[in-house]
């Protein structure tokens, strides 16, 4: 039993697997040549392998960046950073937090399949690490494993399944297409910025992509040059102010500390455009080989892929939504340090990534204003989250790090208010409620959409 549940963990929470398994599945569906559907499936495997990568470079140029951020502002505290707190909680609750995970993605395709809520989560890494959150808070109420996992399998389904659904329309305006979904931890707070970028009422038309440039300065039109050059500042900056000595003896194994900052700013570089390579290579495998999917298992569904499938639409409003949401970030750490709070050090990667996001979604709702404003705002969310989080989470709460993304907070706080307020049987109720919702919300979405086609 206990090595069969393993080969599933294996297998499902690996992206790449997950991916290259719906690429197999959906070109069978379509009966594709032999031949065709070995080049998919292997083409969106590696495509994925290769963002991966590329994020796995994004990382860990950042890791040392955040460490030496929290040295030079002499700041003790939390860091939201879900690969570390993952690792503990897969220690206590590992096969609580594995089987609400696969029946999580379950309950997903079920409500996809029965809903107007068309969205296969993909994103099997940040969904293990969301039911691995769940497992903890179920366990600390008192449940037992096999009630943890039921309840929290409900619970994970609700929530691939809405996060896709509320960042859809705000996704659909920076990507011109339906075709492609996010599903991604960071799904309400990048919607948060969206609807933040729809209030400024800035022009999308003054898009970060066309920003007038002299024509001396003509070169950071090019993506890769502008995060050369705004990373390599930012690392320099930090580095000076650290000093010569901390980052010999404390980060670069000898280096010179200004050589150190250029080079790991050209990794971060080097990382986003790898990034932005495998997005390509798995959108123009995955998207026609989803077709497959949706004719025959869960009509018209789409699937939601991990959150740097927006980098390639606006490049630059990657770069100054990362840089807004980071400063939300700091100011909110400076206000917990006065305040006498827990303090909430920045999670430079969730600031890059689900910043960034937010930096293209607010680019496509309200131009270089909406990037600014609509990422400040996610900073502002993924601050306040993880802070919130702490008392939920039991003996976790205690440690140095903890969840840091939006999502973690709107079904963690849920489940977790609702122990606090009501015990078991309030969160019982809440996620039956909750489900039911997915369900009303559907045939309310149904019922408008069949009153407009009536209309026109």
């Amino acid at each position: 039993m206990n090595s069969i549940l393993k080969f599933f963990v294996d297998v499902f929470s690996q992206p790449a697997v997950i991916i290259g398994l719906i690429a197999l599945l959906g070109l069978v569906l379509q009966r594709k040549s032999f031949s065709d559907t070995m080049k998919g499936t292997i083409k969106s495997f590696v495509g994925f392998l290769v963002l991966a990568a590329g994020a796995g470079l994004v990382s860990d140029s950042l890791e040392p960046f955040g460490n030496m951020f929290s040295s030079v502002f002499g700041v003790q505290g939390v860091v939201p950073n879900n690969e570390a707190i993952v690792g503990p909680v897969l220690l206590q609750y590992g096969s609580t937090a594995a089987l609400i995970f696969f029946f999580g993605m379950i309950v997903n395709v079920i409500f996809a399949r029965l809903t107007n809520f068309k969205y296969i989560y993909l994103s099997g890494h940040v969904a293990l690490y969301q039911s691995a959150m769940l497992a903890v808070i179920l366990i600390v109420a008192g449940f037992s494993p096999w009630q943890a996992i039921i309840i929290g399998a409900l619970a994970e389904g609700v929530i691939t399944t809405i996060s896709p659904a509320v960042v859809q329309p705000f996704l659909h305006r920076a990507t011109g297409t339906n075709d492609v979904a996010l599903g991604h931890t960071g799904g309400f707070g990048i919607a948060f910025s969206g609807w933040l970028a729809s209030i400024t009422k800035g022009n999308p038309e003054h898009s970060t992509e066309t920003m007038n440039v002299p024509k001396n300065l003509s070169f950071v039109r090019d993506t890769n040059v502008v995060i050369m050059l705004s990373m390599g500042i930012i690392f320099l900056v930090v580095a000076l102010i650290a000093g010569p000595s901390y980052v010999h003896t404390q980060i670069s194994d000898g280096q010179n500390y200004l050589v150190w900052a250029v080079m790991q700013a050209g990794r971060f570089t080097a990382g986003v455009f790898i990034i932005l390579a495998g997005v390509r290579a798995v959108l123009n495998e995955i998207v026609p080989a989803f077709q497959g999917i949706s004719q025959k298992l869960v009509p018209n569904s789409k699937p939601a892929l991990d959150v740097p499938i927006t980098f390639t639409f606006a490049p630059n409003a990657v770069m100054i939504g990362f840089l807004s949401s980071l400063v939300a970030g700091i100011l909110g750490m400076i206000v917990m340090g006065i305040s006498g709070l827990t303090v909430i050090i920045p999670g430079i990667v969730a600031h890059f990534m689900t910043g960034g996001a937010s930096g293209v979604i607010g680019n496509a709702v309200g131009g270089r204003r909406g990037a600014i404003i609509g990422a400040f705002g996610n900073g502002v969310f993924i601050t306040l989250v993880p802070f919130l989080l702490l008392p939920v989470l039991g003996e976790i709460g205690n440690a140095s790090s903890t969840f840091g993304d939006s999502d973690y907070g709107v079904i963690g706080l849920y489940v977790g208010w609702l122990n606090m307020g009501l015990g078991q049987l309030g969160i019982l109720a809440g996620v039956l409620v909750a489900v039911a919702g997915v369900f009303l919300s559907s045939w309310w979405i149904g019922r408008k959409e069949a009153a407009t086609s009536t209309t026109e």
